[in-house]
């Protein structure tokens, strides 16, 4: 069985190769992690501009290395990262999510609902940029309202 995967990629002005490891975890009373059956290294090297840096980060896994090669693993992962890079890294970055005050009772729950519902919106109206968009729906809240107004249909 492969022990590493590599991918490499290009775009936005940069070449990435991303490299994963994985050994199975044999070691009697195993590593302090419960159930894990992988350990994983993760390095991620970048070049822009004509300047390299390195990331390398680890984790476990609880799947054995028969259910989840590398290659898997190499996809598991940027599938996660791509989730994080449009939903999450919009919250932190445009709507400042780590900033907010509230912090009790369902107020969280619910600022987090609404700064979701606002990303869908703009991304189902193809908008390109998020922040752009929320700052022109601001200005024209109306269009708001009648958008959400129209989609839905009348029974009187």
């Amino acid at each position: 069985m492969p022990v590493g995967n590599r991918t490499r990629d290009t775009g936005h002005g940069r070449r990435e190769t991303r490299t994963v490891k994985a050994v199975t975890l044999h070691t009697p009373g195993g590593i302090s992690f419960p159930h894990a059956q992988q350990a994983i290294r993760i390095t991620r090297t970048r070049t822009t501009n004509g300047k390299t840096s390195r990331e390398t980060a680890y984790l476990t896994v609880s799947l054995a290395a028969g259910h989840a090669q590398p290659s898997d693993l190499q996809d598991w992962i940027r599938r996660h990262w791509h989730i994080e890079n449009r939903v999450h890294h919009v919250r932190d970055v445009t709507f400042r999510e780590d900033l907010h005050q509230a912090r009790t009772g369902t107020g969280p729950a619910v600022i987090a609902t609404l700064r979701n519902t606002t990303i869908g919106y703009h991304r189902t109206n193809n908008a390109p940029n998020i922040a752009r968009a929320t700052i022109h729906a601001n200005r024209r809240s109306h269009d708001l309202i009648t958008a959400v107004n129209s989609s839905y249909t009348t029974t009187q």
